[in-house]
């Protein structure tokens, strides 16, 4: 029996410590908080439950798989609700829109708001994104990745003109979408990876595609509840989680992995180290020699995925408003300008994009009110070449504009606020220990972007990484996923 140390109880990790557990490994799990769950945080506060990440959850079949492998069926555990009305979309001209959840509705759902003709650009580049898909998802989503795979995607000229590489997200709408709307449409996905349309690939054309092809859903009680259900899993099967402990070191020996010292002096000892961490904490601060310096130099060359401000609103009689919002401003580039350092520094931004997460459910919110979840895109927290989130004033100003913003948009709440929390980049980077607060590790810009995230399995023999700053990616379907290719590249116990 293996002894393998899991680094934080992310979904990431969880994920990995359940399945490791099941193959009949020995798995420790030591978190630096105080509950599981990393960025899919929860915060209770007056009878109101706040998720503090995610707030959708998309390819439930990932998850459904995930607990098929390991026991008892995902439904015995956690039920999934899925949305008749995927989004309500605002764009600056005051044009609304109700995306359907049901992707063969979609079409003249874009007729009837945007005008006739833009169902047909829509559809045109979603079939795109469906050929897209079908030639990336295998090699790229659901495999470890190697410079192989860019070797073996040449041999097909049609494979490489339709994934096209060299082409931006932005570049690839231009083709297609006729609308400036649908452009704004498009590009609000690239942020799902922390990225810029205008720099990220193309290949991010399959990120609306999977959402309208396996739906968009809502955990009743709340996304926190996956952390919970991912906790017992792993738990069920033998692995120990130990909370409040932080890792400050990957210890080695006879060149490979070989545990994990604790803040309080505390060394674990293991044959395999699985790093829930963010990439650039792990070969920057817990792991020193040859190797470390190597990969944190090849990080420092990515681009950071942006982060976020969000605000936790409790609101009393709140007014008639769809699950998910997204409210678009009148120059979206100078939103992307300012969050990536563009013509100036990084920056916050003025008039930003808005979304509203606005669940109507009982069990997150006392009667008469709602747990309202409100994000914006931010520059990370960078005090020496950006933005210092600390900055007194800063958050508090910020979190008044957005409210104000979303009343210049139609909806006005700001008398209905019960209580507010403000979660600032500089907070997310101490609640996460994650770099600048930045949501996702490395965001997708540039061509090269997916080869240059932090593969899973390290240069470092016996040490792996798991989790939305390593391959595949960020957000919780491609979380789960890097727990599946950990798990299959550690093999049984």
């Amino acid at each position: 029996m293996s002894r393998v140390v899991v680094i934080g109880a992310g979904v990431g990790g969880l994920a990995a410590a359940a399945r490791l557990a099941a193959l009949g490994h020995a798995v420790t799990v030591v978190e630096q908080a105080a509950e599981v769950g990393g960025k899919l945080g929860t915060i209770q506060h007056d009878g109101f439950t706040f998720d503090t990440g995610p707030s959708l959850l998309t390819m439930p079949h990932v998850l459904e798989e995930l607990f098929d492998a390991t026991g008892a069926p995902l439904s015995e555990s956690l039920p999934l609700e899925r949305l008749e009305t995927a989004c309500r979309y605002r764009f600056a001209d005051g044009t609304l829109l109700d995306l359907p959840g049901d992707p063969a509705l979609i079409p003249d759902a874009l007729d009837a708001a945007l005008g006739a003709g833009t169902g047909d650009q829509w559809a045109a580049l979603m079939a795109r994104a469906e050929q897209v898909w079908e030639i990336t998802h295998e090699p790229f989503l659901e495999s470890p990745i190697t410079p192989g795979d860019m070797v073996r995607l040449s041999r097909s000229i049609g494979d490489v003109a339709t994934v096209a590489p060299w082409r931006t997200l932005r570049g690839l709408a231009s083709h297609y979408l006729h609308d400036p709307r649908l452009r704004a449409l498009l590009d609000r996905y690239a942020t799902y990876t922390g990225s810029d349309p205008r720099r990220a690939p193309a290949a991010l054309v399959t990120v609306p595609w999977v959402e309208q092809a396996y739906g968009s859903w809502y955990v009743p009680g709340g996304l926190g509840r996956l952390g919970t259900a991912l906790l017992e899993r792993a738990c069920d099967l033998g692995a120990e989680v130990v909370l409040d402990a932080e890792v400050v070191e990957v210890l080695t020996s006879g060149g490979r992995a070989s545990g994990v010292r604790l803040a309080d002096g505390t060394v674990l000892a293991a044959d395999v180290v699985v790093a829930n961490a963010d990439a650039a904490s792990v070969y920057g601060r817990l792991l020193t020699g040859p190797v470390a310096d190597r990969e944190a130099r090849r990080i420092r060359r990515t681009t950071p995925s942006l982060s976020g401000l969000a605000l936790l609103l409790a609101v009393d009689d709140p007014p008639e408003v769809a699950h998910h919002q997204v409210f678009f401003p009148e120059d979206y580039d100078a939103e992307f300008d300012a969050v990536f350092g563009r013509r100036g520094p990084a920056r916050p931004v003025e008039r930003p994009t808005v979304y509203v997460s606005a669940p109507r459910d009982p069990a997150v919110a006392p009667p008469g009110s709602q747990t309202w979840f409100v994000l914006v895109n931010a520059p990370r927290h960078d005090p020496a070449h950006g933005t210092d989130w600390d900055e007194p004033g800063l958050v508090e100003h910020q979190a008044d504009l957005v409210l104000d913003l979303l009343a210049e948009r139609g909806l006005d709440v700001r008398s209905r606020v019960r209580h507010r929390t403000v979660v600032s980049p500089a907070e997310l980077e101490r609640r996460t220990l994650t770099p600048g607060g930045s949501i996702y590790g490395t965001s997708s810009n540039g061509a090269r972007a997916a080869f240059q995230c932090p593969a899973n399995r390290s240069p470092l023999p016996g040490l792996y990484l798991v989790g939305g700053s390593s391959h595949p990616g960020g957000g919780l379907p491609l979380v789960v996923m890097s727990a599946r290719i950990v798990a299959g590249l550690i093999g049984p116990a």
